[in-house]
């Protein structure tokens, strides 16, 4: 789905982003987002605003399941439903005159003219959640959050200096990658199998 965003680090007083094409709204970019830094990126948000923001030629077409690299399998399959899809930019757009594209930026300045809805600003305490249809500046989603949470999309809910709205909360923990194997309590071990 079409919804225009941006990702981006902070800058001085605003930030430095790049346009990102399709699913921009936070139930679909928070969790991916949470799941490539705690995963792919090992917690560094200055590696993570590298990827998705400095080295990027022209913007984001798709943001894909290739950030769930090293990301716990359970957690990939709850968010991806078992799909798997490369992220793709836009360095294959051409221009009406034939010219290489401009990277596609967004600044705190830039952003009331390019028709965006949704921003993300990767802070290094999170991800701090800008609705562009009505504010500057949003929420903050911690980096620990769990990728699992459900996030709502409704713009209204999003409000500078408000809570994280939240439509439902994570399930159960994830049971630990490996089991203990369980040992028969030592007498029923001892007792020798019983004859027909």
């Amino acid at each position: 789905m079409t919804t225009r965003s941006f990702i981006a680090r902070p800058d001085g007083p605003g930030y430095h982003g790049i346009y990102v094409h399709h699913d921009g709204v936070p139930s679909h970019r928070l969790p991916l987002l949470l799941a490539a830094y705690q995963g792919r990126f090992n917690r560094d948000v200055d590696a993570m605003a590298r990827h998705l923001v400095d080295d990027v030629i022209v913007g984001w077409d798709e943001l894909g399941s290739d950030l769930l690299d090293g990301t716990p399998p359970a957690i990939v399959a709850f968010l991806t439903g078992g799909e798997q899809w490369s992220s793709r930019t836009l360095d294959h757009l051409i221009t009406p005159d034939g010219s290489p594209p401009e990277q596609m930026t967004v600044t705190a300045d830039s952003e009331t003219h390019q028709d965006l809805q949704w921003g993300y600003v990767l802070h290094p305490h999170g991800i701090e959640v800008i609705n562009l249809m009505y504010d500057v500046d949003g929420p903050i989603v911690g980096w620990d959050t769990d990728p699992r949470t459900k996030f709502s999309n409704n713009t209204a809910y999003w409000v500078p200096n408000g809570p994280v709205p939240v439509t439902a909360l994570p399930p159960t923990p994830l049971p630990p990658t490996t089991a203990r194997a369980t040992a028969l309590p030592q007498a029923d071990a001892a007792r020798p199998a019983t004859r027909r």
